[in-house]
Formats: C-alpha cells, sequence, structure tokens
C-alpha cells in the first residue's frame, strides 16, 4: 500500500461543540435550577388574600415569592398540593406569571404582603445578541475553509495537490512491469540516475530534466512511473495535469511553484504529471481565449519550473499522456523533457510475460499454456490483459473449480471481446438459422483464403448488446505490415457472412452491417491511403488520424478534386465487386458444407476448431 508522508491533519469536530454544550448545562441545572411551585395568577390572589406569601418579587414578567404550606387545601388544586409534599416540609419558593392587574399592589398593601420590584439587568442578553451570531458565522466560516481545499484553510488554495508516497513500500518495482523491455530499460537507466548520479557526472554528463511517456491507454504507463519511484526508493509527487486548474486564475501556477519547491526540498525525489495533455496543450489554439486563461499560465509556469529547477539536486520529471500531438511543443524541446518514450502495445511474446505477472496469485491449471491464452488475445494491452486474469478467476470461482483452466480464460476471452453472454435473448428458429449460416459463411471463407487468419471458434449466441452471433480468428503471428493479397483475403472473409445470405435465402438481413462497415473502411485505406490501387496510381489522399494513441478519425478537410473522389469511389466499388464474385464462387462451390455447418451451429450453438476440422475432413472424403 502507498505510505502518505503528509502530517495527519487534526479534524474539528461538532460534536466535540455538542458534548461541551451538554455538559455546561448538566452543571448549571443543579447549580442555579430553582425549586419554585408554579402556580396560576388566580391561585396567587388567592393565596395573597389569606395572607400565605410574603416577600414577593415582582418582575415585568413573573411573581415570585415564599408561600406557607399551611391551611392550602382550599385554596390550591390537588396536583399543586402533591407537588408541594414533593418538594418538602416549610415555605417554599414559587412563582406565577404575572397578567396585566392595575390593582395588584392595592391589594397585596391591604393584606399587609411585602413586595419589592426588580430592576432587569439585560447587558448580557444584548451582548449576547451581538456576539453570539457572529461567533456561528466565524465557526461555520472556519469549517467551510478547511473543507475548501486539500490543506488547512482558503489561503492554502495556491498549495500543491500532489500526493506525496513512500515508494519502497509500494511494492511496485520493475518486476511488475513486463511485455515492454525496451520502455522498462530506457526508466531503469533514470533510475540509476538517481541511485548514481555521480557515475554520469564525473564525465560531464548532464542528467535529464524530465522523461516523457507516451502510449495508448492502458499500456503501463501509470505502472512504469511508479516502478520507476518504487526501484529508486525517493520521494514520488503524484498528480494529474488536472489538478492544477482551478476557476481561480493564478492558482495553477502557483500550484506549480509549490510543487518544485516542494520536490527540491525533499531532493532527490521524482514528480510525476499524469495525462500531461490537460496542462500542456498547445498554446494559441483557441483564438476565442487568447493568450491570458488560466490554463495558459499554469503552462507558462511549468515551462519556467522546467528551465530553472537544477537536475544536479536530483529532482526528475515523469509525465504520462496519450495525447503527445497536441502537446505544446515548448514542452517537448531538448532541456525540458529530454527523453521521450514510447509504449506500444505487446507483441506476442510480450502478452504472454504480461500474463505471467498477473497469474501470480492465481491458482493454474497444470496443463494451461499461456502462450495460447496469449496467441488468442491480438491487440490487447496490460489493462486488457489484467482484466482478463481476472475474468477467468471469476468464472472459475462460479462454477466452483479449485484451479483456472483454459475453459475459463476462453469464456474470459469471449466475454471480453463480444461482451456477456445473453442466453435469456429468445431468438426465433428463422432469426438463428439465418445467423448460422451468417458464421458459417464467414468460417468457410476464412478457411479457404491463404491469408486469412485460422478460425479458433463459431458461436450462435447473442453476446453484448447487438451480437446475434460471431465467428473468432486467432492469428498465426504478429503482423505488422499488410500486402495488398492478405488485404484481398480479409475482405473476402468479411463478406463472407453476407454472401452466404443471398445464396441460401435469395435474400439479406441487417447482420451484416458490422461487417460491411469494417469491408468499407479497408476497401477505402487501400485505395486513398495505401496507394493500392493502379487507376490513381502512388498518391494517398487521406491525411492521417489526428490522434495517434486513440482511435479518432481526422476532421481535416479533404485536399482533392470531386473528380479524385469519383475514382475513388469506383475504385472502391470495383474491389467490392471483385471480392462479392469470389466468394460467391467459394461458397457455391462448398454449398453442401456450408449447410452441414450451419446445421451443426443451429445444434450446437459453438463449434471448435476440432469439430470444424473433422467437418471439413468428412466433406473432402
Amino acid at each position: 500500500m502507498l505510505a502518505s508522508m503528509k502530517p495527519k491533519q487534526r479534524k474539528f469536530s461538532i460534536g466535540y461543540l455538542a458534548l461541551a454544550l451538554i455538559a455546561v448545562l448538566a452543571f448549571q441545572i443543579p447549580l442555579f435550577g430553582s425549586r419554585a411551585a408554579n402556580v396560576s395568577y388566580s391561585e396567587f390572589k388567592a393565596l395573597a388574600k389569606k395572607g400565605k406569601v410574603s416577600n414577593l418579587t415582582l418582575d415585568k414578567e413573573t411573581i415570585s415569592g415564599t408561600l406557607s404550606t399551611d391551611g392550602l387545601e382550599t385554596l390550591l388544586s390537588k396536583e399543586k398540593l402533591e407537588e408541594l409534599k414533593r418538594l418538602g416540609d416549610g415555605p417554599h419558593r414559587f412563582v406565577a406569571a404575572r397578567v396585566e392587574d392595575p390593582g395588584l399592589v392595592a391589594e397585596l398593601e391591604q393584606a399587609n404582603v411585602k413586595f419589592a420590584g426588580h430592576v432587569e439587568n439585560t447587558w448580557l442578553a444584548t451582548l449576547l445578541s451581538w456576539v453570539l451570531p457572529a461567533v456561528v458565522f466565524a465557526g461555520v466560516w472556519v469549517l467551510l475553509m478547511r473543507r475548501f481545499g486539500p490543506q488547512q484553510g482558503l489561503m492554502a488554495i495556491g498549495k500543491s495537490k500532489a500526493r506525496v508516497y513512500v515508494e519502497h513500500k509500494t511494492g511496485v518495482t520493475f518486476d511488475d512491469v513486463a511485455g515492454i523491455d525496451e520502455a522498462r530499460g530506457e526508466l531503469m537507466e533514470v533510475v540509476d540516475f538517481l541511485k548514481n548520479p555521480d557515475r554520469y557526472r564525473r564525465l560531464g554528463g548532464k542528467i535529464p530534466k524530465g522523461v516523457l511517456i507516451v502510449g495508448a491507454p492502458g499500456t503501463g504507463k501509470t505502472l512504469l512511473a511508479k516502478a520507476v519511484a518504487g526501484e529508486a526508493g525517493v520521494p514520488f509527487f503524484s498528480l494529474s495535469g488536472s489538478d492544477f486548474v482551478e476557476m481561480f486564475v493564478g492558482v495553477g501556477a502557483a500550484r506549480v511553484r509549490d510543487l518544485f519547491a516542494q520536490a527540491q526540498e525533499k531532493a532527490p525525489s521524482i514528480i510525476f504529471i499524469d495525462e500531461l495533455d490537460a496542462l500542456g496543450k498547445a498554446r494559441g489554439v483557441s483564438p476565442i481565449m487568447g493568450g491570458h486563461d488560466e490554463r495558459e499560465q499554469t503552462l507558462n509556469q511549468l515551462l519556467a519550473e522546467l528551465d530553472g529547477f537544477d537536475t544536479q539536486k536530483g529532482v526528475m520529471i515523469l509525465a504520462a499522456t496519450n495525447r503527445p500531438e497536441i502537446l505544446d511543443p515548448a514542452l517537448l524541446r531538448p532541456g525540458r523533457f529530454d527523453r521521450q518514450v514510447v509504449l506500444d502495445r505487446p507483441d506476442l511474446r510480450g502478452r504472454e510475460k504480461i500474463l505471467r505477472v498477473h497469474v501470480r496469485d492465481v491458482k493454474l491449471a497444470p496443463d494451461l499454456d499461456l502462450s495460447l491464452v496469449a496467441a488468442r488475445t491480438p491487440g490487447f494491452v496490460g489493462a486488457d490483459l489484467a482484466n482478463l486474469v481476472n475474468e477467468a478467476a471469476l468464472h472459475a470461482a462460479r462454477e466452483g473449480k479449485e484451479v483456472v483452466d483454459g475453459v475459463d480464460f476462453d469464456e474470459a476471452i469471449d466475454r471480453v471481446v463480444g461482451g456477456l453472454e445473453r442466453r435469456s435473448r429468445v431468438i426465433n428458429p428463422k432469426e438463428k438459422e439465418i445467423v448460422a449460416y451468417h458464421e458459417a459463411g464467414h468460417a468457410l471463407v476464412a478457411e479457404s483464403r491463404e491469408h486469412a487468419d485460422r478460425v479458433a471458434k463459431i458461436s450462435v449466441i447473442p453476446r453484448g448488446v447487438a451480437a446475434l452471433g460471431y465467428t473468432q480468428q486467432q492469428p498465426t503471428e504478429d503482423r505488422y505490415l499488410m500486402t495488398r493479397a492478405e488485404l484481398l483475403d480479409r475482405l473476402d472473409v468479411l463478406l463472407g457472412g453476407r454472401v452466404a445470405e443471398e445464396l441460401v435465402f435469395g435474400d439479406i438481413s441487417t447482420g451484416a452491417q458490422d461487417d460491411l462497415q469494417r469491408a468499407t473502411d479497408m476497401a477505402r485505406h487501400m485505395v486513398a491511403r495505401y496507394g493500392m490501387t493502379e487507376a490513381l496510381g502512388l498518391a494517398t489522399f487521406e491525411p492521417p488520424r489526428q490522434a495517434l494513441f486513440l482511435n479518432v478519425p481526422s476532421m481535416a478537410q479533404r485536399e482533392y478534386s470531386e473528380e479524385t473522389a469519383r475514382r475513388i469511389d469506383d475504385e472502391i466499388r470495383k474491389l467490392f465487386e471483385a471480392a462479392h464474385e469470389r466468394v460467391r464462387k467459394t461458397l457455391t462451390a462448398k454449398r453442401e458444407v456450408l449447410t452441414s455447418l450451419a446445421k451443426l451451429l443451429i445444434e450446437k450453438e459453438v463449434v471448435s476448431r476440432d469439430d470444424l476440422m473433422a467437418l471439413l475432413a468428412s466433406a473432402e472424403v
């Protein structure tokens, strides 16, 4: 667990104030409380006429005095008599509410009752009426200000929000980082900078000021930064780029100054700014805000601090982002973020290493081969693989197993890729038959093409929101380049389901919508981006994506004529027509196998690769 180095703050509790008030009241009641009997005004008048009262004090609101308890049976009610008995024998104090009675004084003089007036001192009440509201207001203000910011009071708003950790207690080291060996090697050198700075200084080298970690979401940027701090064993200041920006102008700049001041006090140390793009977005991109908004002032202060602090003190800055293309160029120049470490999606061996890290605390079956799991998860990043292992463990627990086996990982892959299995969704027999032929068409075309990935599983069980079935393919190896022949084979596989529906039912359904979308994108890229058509030559007509590590399409305007756009559309249509014809010939020749596979799918709902190969082998015989 991360152990914070911040001193524990004492918080004011309103419960303490309530307990203090109760204690004061409990002390005052027996000390100043009155043992006076309450009588009505009519009873007081009767008592006064009989001479049963004495030593009267006439206040503005009340009349109090002493009464004798003898001979009162005819003057007081039974309840009052019982109350007097409880108070004891002898003369007792009484109190009565005063009413407007102009003849009272004359009656008291006639009955020879001694009485006196009382001058009420109101200075305390007047004082409290002014002081008490002010005290309450001040108390509420203090409580609000203590909750206003992460530290004490309003004046601490400019203090840094960084969480300071003693990282040698986190347990996060480079042993917890796998599948990104090159990036880990780069950052291991950063650790060596902090541990052995003299090794580099004696040759005149300067320690880099900052390292920018760039990569797609889930590739392990934050984990890698924590591993650096864990290996170095130095204070680790962790915060997000958005922690600097507030509604008050100048607060972000003040927090930047405070952060660097704290880091230099605790040097050697590491500052880690996650999601740097929230703070370091290029200046001047918004003509409305100009250069005076809060975010740009904060960025200017950060640039100044990067130039101002001395690396010889052992302060290293790490930052992470998945949108480096929008960062201000001034951040990326040498002397600020000197190094940029790029985390790519892991390859086959990298995924296997990541899986081995995440299964350390998982009880695995002895015959489980993690290399097969890694082969079935192309494109997965570290966070995806961690989720996959967790889903497999949860599935094994639901099934009451003692270990996690290949079936659990198979179900976990299906859930992560295709979504939650929805056996409760009722599909009528006709639709189920259409889905079965559709998926059978994909599978047969994939097995008929040289460059297509092999089929691992076919299912007609609904998953997720819209998937009524799917054909899972398993690549034999990681690929970084695709030839034209390989792309054409993949295009054929995408059209296999739609063409199978045409052949069998003479009609088409909406089930091929996702296939057609992917096929259209692939064909357009072949024509407009990869230059794979003779009619348009070697030119490219599509700008690259705006976000390097996010699947965000470019919003740039096209820079070619309407005639070129028409020719691009023509070439895309030609690719589809040729692919449609090839797939139609393939499925027509394999019509009996298509029918057999569809029937098997309707019967079993899930067909494995072994079942598929057995069916294809029997058809060839």
